[in-house]
């Protein structure tokens, strides 16, 4: 498992913890971090902060293109997973649409649903192909 794979596991680990406690993202990561035997890797804080930062967004995108389903519906793996997905479509310029998308399919085939790869899949596949519209005027 690569560096990076590794850290979106356990940026999934860290904002699945904080939904599920009803805390704050960061209050989880810091104390996952001082837990830790090593380091974390600098990208699962640039993960768990950037999809707290632009939760807002993110979660609209993903109710406005996971047709017929709302979040709250969602099987919470799953909701979280595309918010790590669509956080690294619109905002992580060195993540190539292509392996955002297979990072969460692939996350989602190891720790969720047998539907959840190809609901995941089709989710940021639309986002992704729609990524120039939706993104417009986001920073």
């Amino acid at each position: 498992m690569g560096a990076r794979t590794k850290a979106r596991k356990r940026a999934l680990d860290v904002l699945f913890e904080a939904e599920q406690r009803g805390v704050e993202p960061r209050t989880v990561f810091l104390r996952v971090a001082n837990q830790a035997t090593s380091p974390l890797n600098p990208y699962t804080e640039e993960l768990v902060d950037g999809v707290t930062a632009h939760r807002d967004r993110v979660d609209e995108l993903i109710a406005t293109y996971a047709e017929g389903w709302s979040l709250d519906r969602m099987p919470a793996v799953d909701r979280t997973l595309l918010r790590i997905g669509v956080y690294e479509l619109l905002y992580v310029n060195d993540v190539p649409e292509k392996v955002a998308i297979d990072e969460a399919v692939g996350l989602a085939s190891e720790l969720s649903t047998d539907e959840s790869p190809s609901f995941i899949n089709g989710v940021l596949g639309r986002i992704a192909s729609l990524q120039q519209r939706v993104s417009g005027g986001t920073d």
